[in-house]
Parts: structure tokens; C-alpha cells; sequence
């Protein structure tokens, strides 16, 4: 199998992931007008400021192009709306592993199946299209909501990397480490379709 991330459609029952693409940013940019806590951890700043927007959005394009990033527009499939972003990062091709992140989601999907789909979608992709060995999420330390989400999914806490990422004002975080190995997925998978049949 040859672990080789590209953009590709992942649809599930709530949530539609779009391979990112030019068509993508005046709606998307719509969906980034947030109230300040939606961009709160993130390493730019807010993605509700357009020239923050363009460059983040751009930035996604030169990295898929470059074949160093996979990025996806969440789409809600009941009415089609744009809800956010998410991305494949930290591509190890030769290590068959990679990273979740630089995702964020409209306040009004939030705590609902979308995130725990868009996240089944992604590591069922990694760990049995892709045959990922190893996917790794992580956040800021201080971001106690995505940690116990990200812990939610089944990812294990690996540690605290200290000074780790700086931010756009200058802050030098900590960032919390979580990762899901190939042997931990069917365990992983079983939850995770639990919670969304609960939904």
C-alpha cells in the first residue's frame, strides 16, 4: 500500500470533507466571521480578519500544491453550508505517518456529530486507505476544551512539548502531543462509531 496522502472526497452521513479548492474561499470566508474564541489557540491570528483569511487560505494552496499538505472545506450535508476547515499535515511519507490539524468549525457546529465524523473520516482514510502507522494531533497546553476532545476520539496523551510553536504574537507555546497508532484503530474506530450512532 502506498501511503501517499491526496486530496480526495470523504463523505459521511452528517458531514461532506471537500478537497480545497479555489471555489472554497468567499464561502468559507463568510463562514470565518466567528466571535474571537472560535480562533482563540490558533497559531495565526483570527481567520475572521480577511488579509488573515487570504494568507491562511493561500498558504493551504501552496501546500497542496506542493504535495506537503492535504487540506479539506467541512461541509454540513444537511443544508450544504460551509462549517469549517481541517487539514493533513506533517506529511512522513516514509514513516507512513501524518497529523490532524489547523482545523476550526463555526461556533454553530460545534459539539455536534460533525466534528466526531469529519475526524472518523479522516483517521478511517489514514489507517485504511492510506495505511497509516501513526496519526498525531495536538493543541495548545493551555486548550483544555480540544484536549479533552481530541481525548474523546481515543488519542492517546503523549506529553507536553515545551516552547514548542510560537504564535502570531510572539507567545512561544507549549503544545500537548496526542497521537492514535495503527494498533490502536479498530478499538478507536469501534468508539467512535458508538458516539455517532448515538447521535
Amino acid at each position: 500500500m502506498n501511503f501517499d496522502p491526496r486530496p480526495i472526497l470523504l463523505e459521511g452521513q452528517h458531514v461532506r470533507l471537500e478537497p480545497l479548492a479555489g471555489s472554497h474561499r468567499a464561502p468559507l470566508l463568510a463562514t470565518a466571521q466567528q466571535p474571537p474564541d472560535v480562533f482563540q489557540w490558533f497559531l495565526t491570528d483570527s481567520l475572521a480578519k480577511p488579509a488573515v483569511f487570504h494568507a491562511w487560505f493561500d498558504d493551504a494552496l501552496r501546500n497542496i500544491a506542493a504535495g506537503t499538505e492535504v487540506a479539506w472545506a467541512i461541509v454540513r450535508r444537511s443544508d450544504g453550508k460551509l462549517v469549517g476547515s481541517t487539514r493533513y499535515l506533517d506529511l512522513r511519507r516514509a514513516n507512513r505517518g501524518l497529523e490532524i490539524g489547523n482545523t476550526w468549525h463555526a461556533r454553530e457546529a460545534q459539539r455536534t456529530a460533525i466534528n466526531t465524523e469529519a475526524k472518523f473520516l479522516l483517521l478511517r482514510h489514514a489507517f485504511e486507505a492510506l495505511g497509516a502507522v501513526r496519526v498525531q494531533l495536538k493543541t495548545d497546553e493551555r486548550n483544555e476544551p480540544s484536549r479533552r476532545a481530541i481525548a474523546r476520539l481515543g488519542a492517546q496523551f503523549e506529553g507536553v512539548l515545551r516552547r514548542y510553536q510560537t504564535r502570531f504574537d510572539g507567545y512561544v507555546r507549549n503544545t500537548a502531543m496526542f497521537a492514535i497508532v495503527a494498533d490502536d484503530w479498530p478499538a478507536v474506530r469501534a468508539r467512535l462509531e458508538a458516539l455517532l450512532t448515538a447521535r
